[in-house]
């Protein structure tokens, strides 16, 4: 008897992020047992996912299931799962937005959505949130297309734009924008926004820890001075947020924001919530730019003569992201739109020991 068991997989490229994906048929039902598969095949609790497929950052330590939709009005489903590097632990707190701008391209390829001529629009149920996000595909001639002229930051080359319409933004994990009631208050003597947008997140200047919000991601890891009062605070934002003791959660996402060296809207350092992301998240940087539109916020103080719709350039530590928010003419509330790129990468099926 064969002693491992083959999956089969996709490594995709999804933004700024990477990972296998799978179709939810081809993984066990019991969350459980399914998580404890994702921890094995991925190689968690070692720094370097040796034993594994994980690339030994929360970055690309990141799995994508995909199945038909569960949810009327949305075409299939996605979970998102952040399967935790040092722990034997896997989160599916959060929505990914950058993993999830391949599910679209990826279950075009399962053949669970037929591909349109021009553009294909697939409307994705983030199992995580409950929310539907519209991804646009380009399939010129009713074929699957990566290849492109779009360039992310974050990402070397160019490949095809993938557009995102985050159409149920507000609200990811408490289905409230302000958790706590209002848009803004102290944290251990720290001016704070508690915004739940895409995800929920704890906004503050940079300028209140003595940093300009420009500082490198390596320069802020380094810090454990920094990064223990930044802990602190999210510990207590994730409290007055509802989401209980998140000591052992990557939820809520710290952020920092500071005035812009690049001629963008905002310098922004986005945490993991362990680590500066080497860019920043789409979740993030939608949840960035709802906050904006709250004039009381932290974020929205800063940007007072903004005027809806508007065109928001997030700098981050290895570039930019260009996000645009509008308004919903029914309900009036924000609709963030954000361009990504995706890329197949590998094929095949991944292996793991079979138990005893």
């Amino acid at each position: 008897m064969d002693d491992q068991i083959r999956i089969p997989c996709v490594l995709m490229r999804g933004g700024t992020s990477k990972g296998p994906f799978f179709l939810n048929s081809d993984l066990p039902s019991d969350p459980r047992q399914r998580d404890e598969l994702l921890i094995e095949m991925m190689g968690s609790g070692h720094p370097l996912e040796i034993d594994g497929l994980g690339g030994g950052n929360s970055l690309s330590s990141k799995v994508a299931i995909v199945g038909p939709s569960t949810r009327d009005g949305a075409d299939v489903d996605y979970l998102f799962a952040q399967v935790k590097v040092l722990e034997r632990a896997v989160d599916t707190g959060p929505n990914c937005g950058n993993m999830l701008s391949a599910v679209g391209a990826f279950a075009i390829e399962k053949g669970l959505i037929s591909a349109q001529r021009g553009e294909t629009s697939v409307r994705v149920h983030n199992v995580n949130t409950g929310k539907i996000i519209e991804a646009r595909i380009q399939t010129p001639g009713g074929e699957l297309r990566y290849q492109g002229e779009t360039a992310i930051d974050g990402v070397p080359g160019t490949a095809a734009p993938v557009y995102l319409a985050f159409l149920e933004a507000v609200g990811a994990k408490t289905g409230m924008l302000l958790p706590s009631g209002t848009p803004q208050e102290i944290i251990n003597g720290v001016p704070v926004s508690l915004v739940d947008g895409a995800t929920p997140v704890v906004i503050a200047r940079a300028e209140n820890f003595g940093l300009t919000g420009s500082e490198s991601a390596a320069e802020l890891d380094a810090s454990a001075e920094f990064m223990a009062q930044l802990e602190e605070i999210r510990i207590d934002a994730g409290r007055r947020m509802g989401l209980g003791d998140v000591r052992d959660s990557v939820l809520p996402k710290p952020v920092l924001i500071g005035t812009p060296r690049n001629g963008g809207t905002l310098a922004v350092r986005y945490f993991t919530p362990h680590a500066c992301h080497t860019s920043l998240a789409t979740t993030g940087a939608v949840s960035i730019a709802i906050a904006a539109t709250l004039p009381d916020s932290i974020v929205g103080a800063m940007l007072p003569e903004l005027n809806f719709p508007a065109d928001l350039t997030l700098e981050h530590p290895t570039g930019r992201i260009d996000v645009r928010v509008e308004r919903d003419e029914t309900t009036l509330d924000p609709v963030v739109f954000i361009t990504r790129t995706c890329r197949r990468l590998f094929e095949g099926a991944a292996l793991v020991r079979r138990k005893n």
